[in-house]
């Protein structure tokens, strides 16, 4: 480098790049070498692309040298969940028991989008097995950690993406959220997530868990680089059939003006504080980052979020169903090379019956409606992401994580939710503030997460494993 110090988003990065003050091939090295130090701890990669990445980092430098310019992730170092095909390697879903051929010698639609926009691919990182469960230590693959404390889980399913975008390892990352996959490592690890609208984002080339829940999303450290990947990521592919024709994204880093003058925006404190394990500094976090959105000039009202239980409770029996349907003939043959967490999760599929999925779809037809007309009286909703920091792995208890998550309300409605930091806890840990808007809203939900970001600094807040290294 130049002696700058290493630009901290995507937006910084850009501007350096075509300033002169740093190369991508710099940006590559320094990810690279912020793995070297931290990934042994953390357990972020499962397989990096040091000589494709560094190769496409010099070709990005020699073309934005040329004049040739591919947007906002030009030259940019991505980190890959590994449940998203792309060449460079195969996709296990951190699982014993894949389908080497699957998508084999493929890139899935997002990565085709990002490697046209001149994205660089650092490489497959950590996920739970097949996006659900908890890290297996029996099993051949990293267990992730929380760069704010090795001694907790960084969430999940997207561990990798979490950490590994909070510890410096790349950039940005690709996530999947069928439950909160996105929105609750983004929370465990201080930065920005976004579910987006079901439909609005391909999910060809990504091993399913509920195909009617998933959702492919941007996690970054602000939220002006999720809105500059999600209108790269964002618009109609024929191989997925669930994005409606014609649906497309649209010229998102425009729509953050800061100003949210108009705006309405509802806070739904009754389902979301006084639970048992909160974290006792949440309310006081919540109230000050509703302030915040209230400076930035919109008019902020209490508001109820309609079948909070119900809607849930139906994210949960799809899911299941959904990922034991997908499941079905491996677990009849391979039960045991499963993890204990993945298989304990998805054989519950097993137990529901057709009735029980029906029900949760007509529940599904009833929230949303209710949301609908939520959504006549206020423009956006604000929230907890969750009501606790990162939990230890001592006693790490999925019945107990899932008691403390708000994430699968917005699944099964399709919303699109952005979460962001909003300050440490009491026990030091993240805190984090989701956003929703309703379906299509994408552009609405990141202007008020920025407006949040320019307010405040918590989304540069770093974790203390990284004290001493340069930003």
């Amino acid at each position: 480098m130049t002696g700058s110090p290493q630009p901290f988003t995507i937006t910084e990065a850009a501007a350096a790049l075509r300033a002169g003050e740093v190369t991508s091939v710099e940006l590559t090295e320094a990810c690279f070498a912020a793995a070297d130090r931290f990934d042994e701890t953390l357990g972020v990669y499962i397989k990096r692309y040091d000589d494709t990445a560094l190769a496409a980092a010099a070709t990005a430098d020699a073309e934005l040298a040329a004049g040739t310019d591919k947007g906002p992730l030009h030259g940019i170092p991505i980190g890959i969940k590994d449940i998203i095909a792309c060449t460079e390697s195969e996709t296990t879903a951190n699982s014993v028991v894949y389908d080497p051929d699957w998508y084999a010698g493929a890139d899935a639609p997002v990565i085709s989008r990002l490697r046209a926009a001149g994205a660089v691919l650092t490489g497959k990182v950590t996920t739970m097995e097949y996006a659900i469960g908890l890290p297996d230590v029996t099993k051949p693959y990293p267990v992730p950690r929380n760069p704010w404390d090795p001694a907790t889980w960084p969430g999940g399913s997207s561990s990798g993406s979490g950490a590994g975008v909070a510890a410096g390892m790349f950039m940005a990352a690709l996530g999947t959220d069928t439950g909160g996959s996105i929105r609750i490592p983004a929370a465990f690890c201080g930065i920005t997530g976004m579910k987006q609208t079901y439909g609005l984002v391909p999910k060809a080339g990504c091993l399913p868990l509920g195909v009617t829940l998933d959702h492919i999303g941007p996690m970054t450290r602000s939220v002006a680089d999720a809105a500059a990947m999600l209108g790269i990521m964002a618009g109609f592919d024929p191989a997925d059939p669930s994005m409606p024709p014609g649906v497309a994204g649209e010229d998102y880093p425009t729509m953050l003006t800061g100003d949210l003058s108009g705006m309405r925006i509802g806070v739904d404190r009754a389902n979301h504080l006084g639970k048992e394990g909160a974290d006792p500094m949440l309310a006081a976090r919540l109230d000050e980052s509703v302030a915040a959105l209230a400076e930035a000039g919109a008019t902020v009202v209490d508001a109820t979020l309609p079948m909070f239980d119900e809607l849930t409770q139906a994210c949960m029996i799809t899911m299941a169903v959904e990922a034991f349907a997908f499941h079905r003939g491996w677990m009849a043959e391979r039960w045991g090379d499963y993890g204990l967490g993945m298989r304990s999760w998805v054989g519950t599929g097993a137990l529901y019956t057709a009735a029980d999925y029906a029900q949760a779809q007509k529940v599904r037809r009833i929230g949303a409606a209710k949301l609908a007309e939520l959504f006549s009286t206020v423009d956006l909703m604000a929230m907890p992401t969750c009501a606790a920091g990162s939990p230890s792995y001592d006693g790490l208890d999925m019945g107990a994580i899932v008691g403390l998550i708000y994430t699968p309300y917005w699944n099964p409605v399709g919303c699109p939710v952005l979460s962001l930091p909003m300050g440490l806890g009491a026990t030091g840990m993240p805190l984090s503030l989701s956003i929703a808007g309703p379906a299509f809203a994408d552009g609405l939900v990141l202007q008020a997460g920025d407006a949040f970001q320019r307010l405040t600094s918590h989304h540069r807040a770093t974790p203390p494993l990284l004290a001493g290294v340069g930003a």
